[in-house]
């Protein structure tokens, strides 16, 4: 069975780099957001906000470069990938409010540091579950 050309023969280490490169633009962009949004939100609703816009930037740059899939569910691949970012969310937000309140950290970098923790996981859920290849 060939690849369809719409899925590079790129394997786990090149969708890894992929990956995190769009993580890492995405995180450059919610981090640059935030420092916009602070002192005209409360911290979480720009915590949330900036989330949210680089979520739109991850989910784009990955469907269709970093972790291109042969799925012809859209809609299904959409669903699993909002469930992925409300994982995302839940555990990037827990480790703002630990970073925040239990180690003292400013609004920048309680975010900064919340993001290492969900990275692991929900690279493993997009590149498994949401964008696997056929």
């Amino acid at each position: 069975m060939s690849t369809p050309p719409s899925v590079p023969p790129a394997g786990l280490p090149l969708r890894l780099i992929r990956f995190l490169a769009v993580g890492g633009g995405s995180a450059a962009l919610q981090l640059a957001l935030l420092a916009w949004l602070e002192g005209r939100l409360t911290p979480v609703a720009a915590f949330t906000v900036s989330y949210a816009l680089s979520t739109l930037a991850h989910y784009l740059a990955n469907r269709f470069w970093a972790l291109p899939s042969a799925r012809r569910d859209p809609g299904r691949q959409a669903l699993e990938y909002l469930a992925a970012v409300g994982l995302s969310y839940l555990i990037n937000l827990g480790a703002f409010q630990l970073a925040q309140h239990a180690l003292g950290l400013g609004v920048f970098w309680a975010a900064f540091w919340a993001i290492p923790p969900a990275t692991a996981v929900v690279f493993m859920v997009l590149n498994y579950r949401v964008f696997r290849r056929a």
